[in-house]
């Protein structure tokens, strides 16, 4: 355990109240420091898992009760480092399933193997999981205050950058600190105020467009769930859909749209909603398996967003670092926001460990590198797709008015070789282990890529695919079902 000079544990204020933020929280309270993690928003989640599903507000998170996965390398984090958090999850009706037991029942894959288990995972519906989370820290001993909004930064005069020693909260209470960590989601008010106390303003890169998702909520009678489908997620002519298990007999179904698709607004309406869901066969008796518990949840502000906090070689402040969607967001489509969130959060207890906190700028600095070294690659892969994906989706409404079937074709290497890794992952039984792994959160795709014979099979299998491999509509078909003209 590191200490002050006066040999008092280091005191870290950990803002937001999310699963990145209670994640760090928690490992930094394992660490020995002081940890008090203050969030905006009143309230709490109750005792019970229906308790913080029906009657906990947060108004300050707009994803809250929209979908949310797991990952398996999230999934891991906590098993490693937070076992008691599993325990929370259990307690509170998660469904512990294997992402791909569906895929490991088609002829082409052949079965399971030695070291499947990998792919294991717990899934639980978002209120559910902070829940849990909450639990965990209480038991921890991590200073938990809802309510709590910070509207500033305090600092210490030093001459070139400077350095954060705690925050002010919106009741005008000063909380000192050895460090604070920013987990306030994608839409963090930390940027502004460190220019409001003359640091300079961090790098944003932000993309102007980008997708809507249009997500439903149902329940079965027994606590059952639907048959699982061999990977969760499909990509079809100008619409993408994912299957996510939640707990207690609960899951969800989300259609993301470009947002520039007017048409696809459509999906707002539930019998909309319901009949889309219907033409995707793969999918399809995940709407119709149970009864709907919500109406159709709709959720913008989807884009792309990357922060950068060391501009020029130096950092903009010292004693304030950023994880999670406060640092950069990925597409919700993949489902990697958890579990890079838990994974920015391991991180920064490593970097701790490392560099300690007494070089301020040393550890600005070497948490800024291997962010971008470790889980930069992720995040720029997915701005990318998200590019392309648009691209492919503009095309595709441009293309009805002459009703021609149209293919989106790119010279991007990265782009062209996810394509062809789609249509080959269901019929080889490495390709799909690779992309499991790399989908799962597990291993970046250069690793999963390198292994013998792997990229051969991708080539010959999925080599030069244009189209969408799973069974879907056009979209002429589907602008006859949503009933536009």
């Amino acid at each position: 355990m590191r200490t002050t000079k006066e040999g008092r544990p280091m005191h870290v204020v950990v803002l937001g109240g999310g699963p990145t933020g209670t994640t760090a929280a928690l490992l930094l309270a394992a660490e020995g420091h002081r940890v008090t993690l203050l969030d905006k928003d009143s309230g709490g989640p109750g005792a019970e898992a229906e308790q913080a599903w029906d009657q906990w507000r947060r108004p300050g998170v707009n994803q809250f009760r929209h979908p949310h996965i797991l990952l398996p390398g999230g999934y891991q984090v906590l098993a490693r480092e937070l076992p008691d958090v599993l325990t929370e999850l259990r307690a509170l009706g998660a469904r512990e399933h294997n992402m791909l037991d569906a895929a490991f029942e088609l002829p082409a894959i052949g079965g399971r193997r030695p070291g499947d288990e990998r792919f294991d995972t717990l899934s639980a519906r978002r209120p559910v999981i902070e829940q849990g989370l909450g639990n965990a820290a209480a038991k921890a001993g991590v200073t938990v205050r809802r309510d709590a909004p910070v509207t500033g930064l305090l600092t210490e005069a030093v001459a070139a950058i400077p350095h954060i020693t705690g925050v002010r909260t919106a009741q005008g209470e000063d909380i000192s600190a050895d460090l604070v960590i920013d987990a306030m989601g994608r839409n963090s008010p930390a940027s502004k105020m460190l220019t409001d106390i003359g640091a300079a303003a961090p790098v944003l890169d932000k993309h102007e467009t980008g997708f809507l998702a249009y997500s439903r909520y149902f329940r079965s009678a027994d606590g059952s769930y639907p048959e699982q489908v061999a990977w969760p997620l499909e990509h079809h002519d100008s619409l993408g859909l994912t299957t996510v298990p939640g707990d207690a007999g609960t899951w969800a179904i989300a259609l993301f749209v470009s947002a520039e698709d007017r048409a696809m607004r459509a999906l707002s309406d539930a019998q909309v909603w319901q009949r889309v869901a219907a033409l995707y066969p793969n999918m399809a008796h995940w709407a119709s398996y149970g009864e709907p518990i919500t109406g159709v949840l709709a959720m913008a502000g989807m884009e792309s967003r990357h922060r950068s906090f060391v501009v020029g070689g130096k950092p903009v402040a010292t004693g304030l670092l950023s994880i999670g969607d406060a640092w950069a967001t990925t597409n919700p489509t993949f489902g990697f926001g958890l579990t890079m969130g838990m994974s920015h959060a391991l991180l920064l207890r490593d970097v701790l460990r490392e560099s300690g906190f007494d070089d301020r700028e040393k550890l600005a600095r070497r948490f800024d590198e291997l962010t971008n070294g470790t889980l930069g690659p992720t995040q720029q892969a997915s701005a990318a797709w998200d590019l392309h994906r648009l691209a492919q989706i503009d095309l595709e409404i441009e293309a009805i008015p002459y009703q021609q079937s149209v293919a989106y074709r790119t010279e991007d290497p990265e782009w062209n070789l996810r394509q062809a890794v789609e249509a080959a992952k269901l019929r080889d039984p490495d390709v799909l282990r690779a992309f499991g792994d790399v989908g799962s959160g597990l291993v970046g795709p250069e690793e999963a890529l390198g292994r013998p014979g792997v990229l051969d099979r991708i080539n010959e299998l999925g080599g030069g695919a244009t189209g969408y491999p799973e069974p879907g509509p056009s979209r002429a078909e589907l602008l006859t079902v949503i009933g536009a003209k």
